[in-house]
Protein backbone atom coordinates (compact mmCIF):
# COMPACT_ATOMS: atom_id res chain seq x y z
CA UNK A 1 0.00 0.00 0.00
CA UNK A 2 1.20 3.49 -0.83
CA UNK A 3 1.63 5.45 2.43
CA UNK A 4 1.22 8.85 0.79
CA UNK A 5 -2.19 10.33 1.54
CA UNK A 6 -3.05 7.63 4.12
CA UNK A 7 -3.95 7.90 7.78
CA UNK A 8 -1.68 5.87 10.06
CA UNK A 9 -2.28 5.01 13.70
CA UNK A 10 1.01 4.41 15.54
CA UNK A 11 0.44 2.54 18.79
CA UNK A 12 3.33 3.28 21.14
CA UNK A 13 4.24 6.34 19.08
CA UNK A 14 6.12 7.98 21.96
CA UNK A 15 8.62 5.15 22.29
CA UNK A 16 12.02 4.67 20.71
CA UNK A 17 10.79 2.73 17.68
CA UNK A 18 7.47 4.59 17.53
CA UNK A 19 9.19 7.96 17.13
CA UNK A 20 11.45 6.61 14.38
CA UNK A 21 8.39 5.15 12.63
CA UNK A 22 6.61 8.51 12.74
CA UNK A 23 9.63 10.20 11.16
CA UNK A 24 9.72 7.60 8.39
CA UNK A 25 5.99 8.06 7.76
CA UNK A 26 6.46 11.82 7.51
CA UNK A 27 9.18 11.25 4.91
CA UNK A 28 6.67 9.16 2.93
CA UNK A 29 4.02 11.91 3.10
CA UNK A 30 1.39 10.23 5.24
CA UNK A 31 -1.76 12.37 5.34
CA UNK A 32 -2.21 11.98 9.10
CA UNK A 33 -0.28 10.26 11.87
CA UNK A 34 -2.21 9.53 15.05
CA UNK A 35 0.32 9.13 17.85
CA UNK A 36 -1.05 6.94 20.62
CA UNK A 37 0.65 6.44 23.96
CA UNK A 38 -0.32 5.20 27.40
CA UNK A 39 -0.22 8.72 28.89
CA UNK A 40 -1.51 11.93 27.25
CA UNK A 41 1.65 13.87 28.10
CA UNK A 42 3.79 11.27 26.30
CA UNK A 43 1.74 11.49 23.11
CA UNK A 44 1.81 15.30 23.27
CA UNK A 45 5.59 15.35 23.81
CA UNK A 46 6.11 13.10 20.78
CA UNK A 47 3.90 15.40 18.70
CA UNK A 48 5.89 18.47 19.77
CA UNK A 49 9.20 16.75 18.95
CA UNK A 50 7.96 15.83 15.46
CA UNK A 51 6.10 19.06 14.67
CA UNK A 52 9.06 20.82 13.08
CA UNK A 53 9.56 17.90 10.65
CA UNK A 54 5.90 17.18 9.90
CA UNK A 55 5.46 19.42 6.87
CA UNK A 56 1.96 18.81 5.45
CA UNK A 57 1.44 15.67 7.55
CA UNK A 58 -1.19 16.21 10.24
CA UNK A 59 -0.14 15.03 13.70
CA UNK A 60 -2.86 14.05 16.16
CA UNK A 61 -2.67 12.34 19.54
CA UNK A 62 -4.61 9.89 21.69
CA UNK A 63 -3.85 8.11 24.94
CA UNK A 64 -4.94 5.22 27.15
CA UNK A 65 -4.38 1.56 27.97
CA UNK A 66 -5.01 -0.42 24.77
CA UNK A 67 -5.43 -3.60 26.85
CA UNK A 68 -8.22 -2.17 29.00
CA UNK A 69 -11.68 -0.66 28.92
CA UNK A 70 -12.66 2.84 27.90
CA UNK A 71 -14.11 3.67 31.31
CA UNK A 72 -13.27 3.55 34.99
CA UNK A 73 -14.01 0.13 36.46
CA UNK A 74 -13.28 -1.73 39.66
CA UNK A 75 -10.35 -4.20 39.63
CA UNK A 76 -12.79 -7.13 39.59
CA UNK A 77 -14.70 -5.64 36.64
CA UNK A 78 -11.41 -5.26 34.81
CA UNK A 79 -10.55 -8.91 35.44
CA UNK A 80 -13.97 -10.07 34.26
CA UNK A 81 -13.57 -8.05 31.05
CA UNK A 82 -10.49 -10.10 30.20
CA UNK A 83 -11.94 -13.56 30.87
CA UNK A 84 -15.60 -13.16 29.95
CA UNK A 85 -16.93 -14.01 26.50
CA UNK A 86 -16.62 -11.17 24.01
CA UNK A 87 -19.97 -10.05 22.62
CA UNK A 88 -21.01 -7.36 20.15
CA UNK A 89 -22.42 -5.40 23.08
CA UNK A 90 -19.25 -5.58 25.20
CA UNK A 91 -16.89 -4.90 22.29
CA UNK A 92 -17.55 -1.17 22.29
CA UNK A 93 -16.41 -0.95 25.93
CA UNK A 94 -12.75 -1.57 25.04
CA UNK A 95 -10.52 1.44 24.51
CA UNK A 96 -8.70 -0.11 21.56
CA UNK A 97 -11.93 -0.83 19.71
CA UNK A 98 -13.14 2.74 20.13
CA UNK A 99 -9.74 4.07 19.11
CA UNK A 100 -9.92 2.13 15.84
CA UNK A 101 -13.54 2.66 14.82
CA UNK A 102 -13.50 6.37 15.64
CA UNK A 103 -10.17 7.07 13.94
CA UNK A 104 -10.61 4.72 10.95
CA UNK A 105 -6.87 4.40 10.16
CA UNK A 106 -5.85 2.95 6.81
CA UNK A 107 -2.72 1.51 8.44
CA UNK A 108 -1.98 0.47 12.03
CA UNK A 109 1.66 0.20 13.14
CA UNK A 110 1.90 -1.40 16.58
CA UNK A 111 5.11 -0.49 18.41
CA UNK A 112 3.83 -1.41 21.88
CA UNK A 113 5.90 -4.05 23.67
CA UNK A 114 2.84 -6.26 24.13
CA UNK A 115 4.75 -9.26 25.51
CA UNK A 116 6.36 -7.20 28.27
CA UNK A 117 3.13 -5.39 29.13
CA UNK A 118 1.36 -8.72 29.64
CA UNK A 119 4.09 -11.02 30.98
CA UNK A 120 5.51 -8.60 33.54
CA UNK A 121 2.27 -8.76 35.49
CA UNK A 122 4.18 -11.72 37.00
CA UNK A 123 1.85 -14.68 37.28
CA UNK A 124 4.49 -16.51 39.34
CA UNK A 125 4.52 -13.95 42.12
CA UNK A 126 0.72 -13.91 42.25
CA UNK A 127 0.62 -17.72 42.30
CA UNK A 128 3.18 -17.90 45.11
CA UNK A 129 1.13 -15.51 47.25
CA UNK A 130 -2.00 -17.57 46.64
CA UNK A 131 -0.10 -20.77 47.41
CA UNK A 132 0.85 -19.42 50.83
CA UNK A 133 -2.84 -19.10 51.63
CA UNK A 134 -3.75 -22.52 50.22
CA UNK A 135 -3.39 -24.22 53.59
CA UNK A 136 -5.75 -21.82 55.30
CA UNK A 137 -9.45 -22.44 55.65
CA UNK A 138 -10.20 -19.47 53.40
CA UNK A 139 -8.13 -17.93 50.65
CA UNK A 140 -8.01 -14.15 50.73
CA UNK A 141 -10.08 -12.88 47.78
CA UNK A 142 -7.44 -10.34 46.84
CA UNK A 143 -4.92 -13.18 46.33
CA UNK A 144 -7.23 -14.93 43.90
CA UNK A 145 -7.98 -11.64 42.15
CA UNK A 146 -4.26 -10.93 41.76
CA UNK A 147 -3.70 -14.31 40.10
CA UNK A 148 -6.67 -13.88 37.75
CA UNK A 149 -5.47 -10.39 36.84
CA UNK A 150 -2.02 -11.74 35.97
CA UNK A 151 -3.20 -14.52 33.64
CA UNK A 152 -1.40 -14.05 30.34
CA UNK A 153 -3.42 -16.03 27.83
CA UNK A 154 -6.88 -14.53 28.40
CA UNK A 155 -5.47 -11.01 28.23
CA UNK A 156 -3.52 -11.68 25.04
CA UNK A 157 -6.45 -13.43 23.36
CA UNK A 158 -8.84 -10.63 24.29
CA UNK A 159 -6.37 -8.05 22.94
CA UNK A 160 -6.15 -9.79 19.56
CA UNK A 161 -9.92 -10.32 19.41
CA UNK A 162 -10.59 -6.62 20.02
CA UNK A 163 -7.82 -5.58 17.63
CA UNK A 164 -9.18 -7.77 14.84
CA UNK A 165 -12.80 -6.71 15.25
CA UNK A 166 -11.82 -3.06 15.56
CA UNK A 167 -9.76 -3.06 12.36
CA UNK A 168 -12.51 -4.87 10.45
CA UNK A 169 -15.10 -2.30 11.53
CA UNK A 170 -12.68 0.58 10.87
CA UNK A 171 -11.82 -0.62 7.36
CA UNK A 172 -8.09 -0.85 8.15
CA UNK A 173 -6.11 -2.38 5.27
CA UNK A 174 -2.67 -3.05 6.80
CA UNK A 175 -1.54 -4.02 10.31
CA UNK A 176 2.14 -4.40 11.09
CA UNK A 177 3.57 -5.31 14.48
CA UNK A 178 6.97 -4.64 16.01
CA UNK A 179 7.34 -7.79 18.10
CA UNK A 180 10.06 -9.19 20.34
CA UNK A 181 11.90 -12.44 20.98
CA UNK A 182 11.81 -11.62 24.69
CA UNK A 183 15.54 -12.13 25.22
CA UNK A 184 17.11 -9.73 22.75
CA UNK A 185 17.83 -12.62 20.41
CA UNK A 186 19.68 -14.67 23.02
CA UNK A 187 18.86 -18.20 24.14
CA UNK A 188 17.89 -19.87 27.41
CA UNK A 189 21.35 -19.01 28.68
CA UNK A 190 20.57 -15.26 28.55
CA UNK A 191 22.69 -13.72 31.33
CA UNK A 192 20.52 -10.62 31.80
CA UNK A 193 17.74 -11.14 34.34
CA UNK A 194 16.25 -9.27 37.26
CA UNK A 195 16.39 -12.26 39.60
CA UNK A 196 18.83 -14.90 40.77
CA UNK A 197 17.01 -17.54 38.73
CA UNK A 198 18.62 -18.12 35.33
CA UNK A 199 16.85 -18.04 33.04
CA UNK A 200 14.21 -15.95 34.77
CA UNK A 201 10.67 -17.37 34.71
CA UNK A 202 9.28 -13.90 34.12
CA UNK A 203 11.68 -13.27 31.25
CA UNK A 204 10.77 -16.60 29.67
CA UNK A 205 7.12 -15.68 30.11
CA UNK A 206 7.82 -12.65 27.96
CA UNK A 207 9.21 -14.91 25.23
CA UNK A 208 6.27 -17.29 25.59
CA UNK A 209 3.74 -14.47 25.25
CA UNK A 210 5.68 -13.07 22.29
CA UNK A 211 5.51 -16.45 20.56
CA UNK A 212 1.81 -16.87 21.30
CA UNK A 213 1.20 -13.37 19.97
CA UNK A 214 2.96 -14.22 16.71
CA UNK A 215 0.81 -17.32 16.26
CA UNK A 216 -2.39 -15.34 16.83
CA UNK A 217 -1.23 -12.81 14.24
CA UNK A 218 -0.44 -15.76 11.95
CA UNK A 219 -4.08 -16.80 12.28
CA UNK A 220 -5.27 -13.25 11.65
CA UNK A 221 -3.20 -13.16 8.48
CA UNK A 222 -5.05 -16.30 7.35
CA UNK A 223 -8.48 -14.75 7.91
CA UNK A 224 -10.15 -13.74 4.63
CA UNK A 225 -11.52 -10.33 5.70
CA UNK A 226 -8.62 -9.31 7.95
CA UNK A 227 -6.14 -6.58 7.04
CA UNK A 228 -2.79 -7.56 5.56
CA UNK A 229 -0.90 -8.67 8.68
CA UNK A 230 2.87 -8.59 9.17
CA UNK A 231 5.34 -8.66 12.05
CA UNK A 232 8.95 -7.51 12.32
CA UNK A 233 10.62 -9.15 15.32
CA UNK A 234 14.00 -7.60 16.29
CA UNK A 235 16.37 -10.19 17.79
CA UNK A 236 18.82 -7.74 19.35
CA UNK A 237 18.81 -4.78 21.71
CA UNK A 238 17.27 -1.63 20.21
CA UNK A 239 19.25 1.59 20.64
CA UNK A 240 19.38 4.49 21.03
CA UNK A 241 17.36 7.62 21.81
CA UNK A 242 19.81 9.93 23.56
CA UNK A 243 23.40 10.12 24.87
CA UNK A 244 24.07 12.57 27.66
CA UNK A 245 25.41 13.48 31.07
CA UNK A 246 23.25 14.06 34.13
CA UNK A 247 21.51 12.55 37.14
CA UNK A 248 20.60 8.88 36.84
CA UNK A 249 17.03 7.82 37.65
CA UNK A 250 15.70 4.38 38.49
CA UNK A 251 11.92 3.85 38.41
CA UNK A 252 11.50 7.60 38.18
CA UNK A 253 13.62 8.43 41.24
CA UNK A 254 17.12 9.89 41.31
CA UNK A 255 19.81 7.57 42.65
CA UNK A 256 21.70 9.22 45.52
CA UNK A 257 25.40 8.64 46.24
CA UNK A 258 26.16 6.73 49.44
CA UNK A 259 29.14 6.91 51.82
CA UNK A 260 29.99 3.92 54.04
CA UNK A 261 32.69 2.71 56.41
CA UNK A 262 33.85 -0.88 56.92
CA UNK A 263 31.77 -2.76 59.53
CA UNK A 264 31.46 -6.38 60.70
CA UNK A 265 29.21 -8.56 58.57
CA UNK A 266 27.47 -10.13 61.58
CA UNK A 267 25.43 -13.35 61.77
CA UNK A 268 22.33 -11.84 60.09
CA UNK A 269 21.79 -9.69 57.03
CA UNK A 270 18.89 -7.46 56.06
CA UNK A 271 18.51 -6.04 52.58
CA UNK A 272 17.18 -2.82 54.13
CA UNK A 273 19.23 -1.27 56.95
CA UNK A 274 18.95 2.53 57.38
CA UNK A 275 22.04 2.53 59.62
CA UNK A 276 24.29 0.99 57.01
CA UNK A 277 25.95 3.78 55.04
CA UNK A 278 24.90 7.41 54.67
CA UNK A 279 22.78 8.87 51.90
CA UNK A 280 24.73 11.96 50.86
CA UNK A 281 21.73 13.52 49.13
CA UNK A 282 23.92 14.19 46.11
CA UNK A 283 22.65 12.59 42.89
CA UNK A 284 24.59 10.01 40.93
CA UNK A 285 25.58 11.99 37.84
CA UNK A 286 27.51 10.47 34.98
CA UNK A 287 27.42 9.65 31.27
CA UNK A 288 24.47 7.55 30.09
CA UNK A 289 22.78 6.25 26.99
CA UNK A 290 18.98 6.25 26.85
CA UNK A 291 17.64 3.19 24.99
CA UNK A 292 14.00 4.14 25.40
CA UNK A 293 11.78 1.41 26.82
CA UNK A 294 14.82 -0.80 27.45
CA UNK A 295 16.25 1.60 30.01
CA UNK A 296 19.20 3.86 30.84
CA UNK A 297 22.64 2.26 30.61
CA UNK A 298 26.13 3.34 31.59
CA UNK A 299 28.95 3.44 29.05
CA UNK A 300 30.29 0.12 30.25
CA UNK A 301 26.85 -1.53 30.47
CA UNK A 302 26.16 -0.50 26.89
CA UNK A 303 29.59 -1.75 25.83
CA UNK A 304 28.89 -5.08 27.55
CA UNK A 305 25.37 -5.46 26.16
CA UNK A 306 26.28 -4.71 22.55
CA UNK A 307 29.62 -6.47 22.29
CA UNK A 308 30.03 -9.50 20.06
CA UNK A 309 28.28 -12.69 21.26
CA UNK A 310 25.98 -10.65 23.53
CA UNK A 311 22.74 -8.94 22.43
CA UNK A 312 24.49 -6.52 20.06
CA UNK A 313 21.92 -4.04 18.74
CA UNK A 314 19.76 -2.74 15.92
CA UNK A 315 18.72 0.87 15.43
CA UNK A 316 15.10 2.07 15.56
CA UNK A 317 15.58 3.76 12.19
CA UNK A 318 16.37 0.42 10.55
CA UNK A 319 13.24 -1.12 12.06
CA UNK A 320 11.16 1.82 10.84
CA UNK A 321 12.54 1.46 7.31
CA UNK A 322 11.78 -2.26 7.23
CA UNK A 323 8.23 -1.55 8.43
CA UNK A 324 7.65 0.96 5.65
CA UNK A 325 9.20 -1.35 3.05
CA UNK A 326 6.79 -4.12 4.08
CA UNK A 327 3.78 -1.78 4.07
CA UNK A 328 4.62 -0.66 0.54
CA UNK A 329 4.95 -4.23 -0.70
CA UNK A 330 8.71 -4.82 -0.64
CA UNK A 331 10.01 -8.17 0.60
CA UNK A 332 12.52 -7.46 3.35
CA UNK A 333 12.89 -11.08 4.40
CA UNK A 334 12.14 -10.04 8.00
CA UNK A 335 8.35 -10.56 8.14
CA UNK A 336 7.80 -13.27 10.76
CA UNK A 337 4.28 -14.03 9.51
CA UNK A 338 5.56 -14.68 6.00
CA UNK A 339 8.33 -16.84 7.43
CA UNK A 340 5.79 -18.92 9.35
CA UNK A 341 3.68 -19.20 6.21
CA UNK A 342 6.69 -20.54 4.35
CA UNK A 343 7.74 -22.94 7.09
CA UNK A 344 4.47 -24.55 8.20
CA UNK A 345 3.51 -27.87 6.66
CA UNK A 346 0.21 -27.54 4.84
CA UNK A 347 -2.06 -30.04 3.08
CA UNK A 348 -0.20 -32.55 0.90
CA UNK A 349 -0.80 -34.30 -2.41
CA UNK A 350 -0.41 -37.71 -0.75
CA UNK A 351 -3.08 -36.87 1.82
CA UNK A 352 -5.42 -35.83 -0.99
CA UNK A 353 -5.03 -39.20 -2.65
CA UNK A 354 -5.54 -41.07 0.62
CA UNK A 355 -8.61 -38.99 1.47
CA UNK A 356 -10.35 -40.37 -1.60
CA UNK A 357 -9.50 -43.92 -0.51
CA UNK A 358 -10.63 -43.29 3.08
CA UNK A 359 -14.02 -41.90 2.02
CA UNK A 360 -14.47 -44.74 -0.47
CA UNK A 361 -13.78 -47.34 2.22
CA UNK A 362 -16.08 -45.65 4.75
CA UNK A 363 -18.91 -45.48 2.17
CA UNK A 364 -18.46 -49.19 1.49
CA UNK A 365 -18.66 -49.99 5.20
CA UNK A 366 -21.82 -47.88 5.51
CA UNK A 367 -23.45 -49.99 2.78
CA UNK A 368 -22.19 -53.24 4.27
CA UNK A 369 -23.56 -52.48 7.73
CA UNK A 370 -26.65 -50.61 6.51
CA UNK A 371 -25.90 -47.56 8.62
CA UNK A 372 -25.15 -43.86 8.30
CA UNK A 373 -22.12 -42.24 9.91
CA UNK A 374 -23.17 -38.60 10.42
CA UNK A 375 -21.71 -36.90 13.53
CA UNK A 376 -20.31 -37.89 16.91
CA UNK A 377 -19.93 -34.31 18.24
CA UNK A 378 -16.18 -34.65 18.65
CA UNK A 379 -15.35 -32.19 15.86
CA UNK A 380 -17.24 -29.31 17.46
CA UNK A 381 -18.94 -27.03 17.87
CA UNK A 382 -22.43 -28.57 18.26
CA UNK A 383 -23.59 -26.34 15.39
CA UNK A 384 -21.54 -28.43 12.96
CA UNK A 385 -23.29 -31.60 14.17
CA UNK A 386 -26.70 -29.92 14.01
CA UNK A 387 -26.10 -28.92 10.37
CA UNK A 388 -24.82 -32.38 9.44
CA UNK A 389 -27.86 -34.07 10.97
CA UNK A 390 -30.25 -31.63 9.28
CA UNK A 391 -28.64 -32.33 5.90
CA UNK A 392 -28.75 -36.07 6.69
CA UNK A 393 -32.50 -35.97 7.41
CA UNK A 394 -33.07 -34.12 4.15
CA UNK A 395 -31.02 -36.75 2.33
CA UNK A 396 -32.93 -39.61 3.93
CA UNK A 397 -36.29 -37.98 3.13
CA UNK A 398 -35.72 -36.38 -0.30
CA UNK A 399 -32.39 -37.77 -1.60
CA UNK A 400 -31.53 -34.79 -3.84
CA UNK A 401 -31.21 -31.02 -3.48
CA UNK A 402 -33.63 -30.56 -6.41
CA UNK A 403 -36.28 -32.67 -4.72
CA UNK A 404 -36.09 -30.48 -1.61
CA UNK A 405 -36.39 -27.32 -3.68
CA UNK A 406 -39.30 -28.67 -5.76
CA UNK A 407 -41.24 -29.76 -2.67
CA UNK A 408 -41.42 -26.33 -1.10
CA UNK A 409 -40.92 -25.35 2.54
CA UNK A 410 -44.27 -26.58 3.91
CA UNK A 411 -44.02 -30.02 2.35
CA UNK A 412 -40.40 -30.32 3.53
CA UNK A 413 -41.49 -29.45 7.06
CA UNK A 414 -44.36 -31.92 7.01
CA UNK A 415 -42.23 -34.74 5.55
CA UNK A 416 -39.47 -34.25 8.13
CA UNK A 417 -42.01 -34.06 10.95
CA UNK A 418 -43.58 -37.33 9.83
CA UNK A 419 -40.21 -39.01 9.47
CA UNK A 420 -38.98 -38.31 13.00
CA UNK A 421 -42.37 -39.28 14.47
CA UNK A 422 -42.84 -42.54 12.55
CA UNK A 423 -39.16 -43.52 12.18
CA UNK A 424 -37.51 -42.74 15.52
CA UNK A 425 -34.35 -44.55 14.41
CA UNK A 426 -33.68 -41.61 12.06
CA UNK A 427 -32.69 -39.34 14.96
CA UNK A 428 -31.35 -41.82 17.51
CA UNK A 429 -27.74 -40.94 16.66
CA UNK A 430 -28.39 -37.23 17.10
CA UNK A 431 -30.11 -37.69 20.44
CA UNK A 432 -27.33 -40.01 21.61
CA UNK A 433 -24.64 -37.36 21.12
CA UNK A 434 -26.71 -34.59 22.72
CA UNK A 435 -28.32 -32.89 19.71
CA UNK A 436 -32.08 -32.44 20.28
CA UNK A 437 -34.74 -31.99 17.58
CA UNK A 438 -37.20 -29.08 17.61
CA UNK A 439 -40.42 -29.56 15.64
CA UNK A 440 -42.50 -26.79 14.11
CA UNK A 441 -45.24 -27.63 16.64
CA UNK A 442 -42.90 -26.53 19.42
CA UNK A 443 -42.39 -30.10 20.61
CA UNK A 444 -38.90 -31.42 21.24
CA UNK A 445 -37.21 -34.80 20.92
CA UNK A 446 -34.22 -35.06 23.22
CA UNK A 447 -32.07 -37.47 25.15
CA UNK A 448 -31.13 -37.33 28.85
CA UNK A 449 -28.44 -34.77 28.08
CA UNK A 450 -28.24 -31.91 25.58
CA UNK A 451 -25.06 -30.03 24.67
CA UNK A 452 -26.67 -26.63 24.16
CA UNK A 453 -27.09 -24.77 26.44
CA UNK A 454 -24.13 -26.07 28.41
CA UNK A 455 -24.51 -26.80 32.12
CA UNK A 456 -28.02 -25.29 32.28
CA UNK A 457 -30.19 -25.89 35.36
CA UNK A 458 -33.87 -24.97 35.05
CA UNK A 459 -33.19 -22.07 32.67
CA UNK A 460 -36.30 -20.19 31.58
CA UNK A 461 -37.11 -20.76 27.90
CA UNK A 462 -37.57 -17.43 26.11
CA UNK A 463 -37.91 -16.91 22.35
CA UNK A 464 -34.49 -15.26 22.23
CA UNK A 465 -32.78 -18.06 24.14
CA UNK A 466 -34.55 -20.73 22.10
CA UNK A 467 -33.40 -19.19 18.82
CA UNK A 468 -29.84 -19.04 20.13
CA UNK A 469 -29.91 -22.66 21.31
CA UNK A 470 -31.37 -23.89 18.04
CA UNK A 471 -28.78 -21.97 16.04
CA UNK A 472 -25.93 -23.31 18.15
CA UNK A 473 -26.83 -26.98 18.39
CA UNK A 474 -30.43 -28.15 17.85
CA UNK A 475 -31.84 -29.82 14.76
CA UNK A 476 -34.39 -27.28 13.56
CA UNK A 477 -37.40 -28.70 11.66
CA UNK A 478 -39.42 -25.50 11.81
CA UNK A 479 -40.79 -23.88 8.68
CA UNK A 480 -38.31 -20.99 8.57
CA UNK A 481 -35.34 -23.33 8.68
CA UNK A 482 -36.85 -25.47 5.91
CA UNK A 483 -37.01 -22.29 3.83
CA UNK A 484 -33.36 -21.62 4.72
CA UNK A 485 -32.29 -25.03 3.41
CA UNK A 486 -34.23 -24.49 0.19
CA UNK A 487 -32.46 -21.13 -0.24
CA UNK A 488 -29.09 -22.83 0.31
CA UNK A 489 -29.78 -25.45 -2.31
CA UNK A 490 -30.98 -22.77 -4.72
CA UNK A 491 -27.75 -20.84 -4.21
CA UNK A 492 -25.67 -23.96 -4.82
CA UNK A 493 -27.72 -24.62 -7.97
CA UNK A 494 -27.04 -21.06 -9.19
CA UNK A 495 -23.32 -21.52 -8.58
CA UNK A 496 -23.40 -24.71 -10.64
CA UNK A 497 -25.38 -23.06 -13.47
CA UNK A 498 -22.87 -20.18 -13.65
CA UNK A 499 -20.13 -22.64 -14.61
CA UNK A 500 -19.91 -22.82 -18.43
CA UNK A 501 -20.76 -26.33 -19.59
CA UNK A 502 -17.74 -26.22 -21.88
CA UNK A 503 -15.33 -25.39 -19.04
CA UNK A 504 -13.31 -28.42 -17.95
CA UNK A 505 -10.37 -26.47 -16.50
CA UNK A 506 -9.08 -26.34 -12.93
CA UNK A 507 -10.74 -22.97 -12.34
CA UNK A 508 -13.69 -24.17 -10.28
CA UNK A 509 -13.34 -26.08 -7.00
CA UNK A 510 -17.02 -27.00 -6.78
CA UNK A 511 -17.91 -28.19 -10.27
CA UNK A 512 -20.95 -30.20 -11.35
CA UNK A 513 -18.93 -33.34 -10.72
CA UNK A 514 -18.09 -32.12 -7.20
CA UNK A 515 -21.79 -31.90 -6.31
CA UNK A 516 -22.64 -35.13 -8.20
CA UNK A 517 -24.51 -34.89 -11.49
CA UNK A 518 -27.73 -36.09 -9.83
CA UNK A 519 -27.47 -33.52 -7.02
CA UNK A 520 -27.47 -36.18 -4.27
CA UNK A 521 -27.34 -34.50 -0.85
CA UNK A 522 -23.89 -35.10 0.66
CA UNK A 523 -23.95 -33.71 4.22
CA UNK A 524 -20.17 -33.28 4.62
CA UNK A 525 -19.82 -31.33 1.39
CA UNK A 526 -22.96 -29.30 2.04
CA UNK A 527 -21.88 -28.23 5.54
CA UNK A 528 -18.35 -27.54 4.27
CA UNK A 529 -19.95 -25.17 1.75
CA UNK A 530 -22.05 -23.53 4.50
CA UNK A 531 -19.00 -22.93 6.71
CA UNK A 532 -16.87 -21.65 3.82
CA UNK A 533 -19.40 -19.54 1.91
CA UNK A 534 -22.35 -18.73 4.14
CA UNK A 535 -20.42 -18.30 7.40
CA UNK A 536 -17.10 -17.01 5.95
CA UNK A 537 -15.13 -19.77 7.65
CA UNK A 538 -12.85 -20.67 4.73
CA UNK A 539 -9.07 -20.93 4.86
CA UNK A 540 -7.21 -18.76 2.37
CA UNK A 541 -3.78 -20.40 2.59
CA UNK A 542 -3.51 -23.83 1.01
Amino acid sequence: MNIEGRKVLVLGGYGLVGTAVCRELIAHHAREIQIHSLRPEEAQQAKEELAAEAGETILTTSAGDIFGLDKEVTPREGIWAQINQLTDESLSEYLLYGLLVSGKPDIVIDCVDTATAIAYRNIFGAAEELWKDAGNDAVAPERADALLEALYTPRLIRHVQVLYRGMIDAGTKVYIKVGTTGTGGMGLNVPYTHSEEKPSRVLLSKSAVAGAHSMLLFLMARTPDAPVTKEIKPAAAIAWKKIGYGPIRRRGNEISLVEAQPRPLGPRLSTLDPKAGRDTGAPLQTVFIDTGENGIFSLEEFALLTTGEQMEFVTPEEIAQYLVFEIEGANTGHDVINALDSAVLGPTYRAGLLRHWALERMNALEREHETRSVAFEMLGPPRNSKLLFEAHLLRETFATMSAVSDAGAEKVRDALDEKVRTQPDSVKQALAVGIPVLLDSGEILRGPRVLVPSEAQEVEVTPERLDRWVNDGWIDLRLDNCRRWIERFARIHREIEEIPTSDSSSRYLRSRRFWDEQGIIQPGKIVGWILSVEESGARIKR
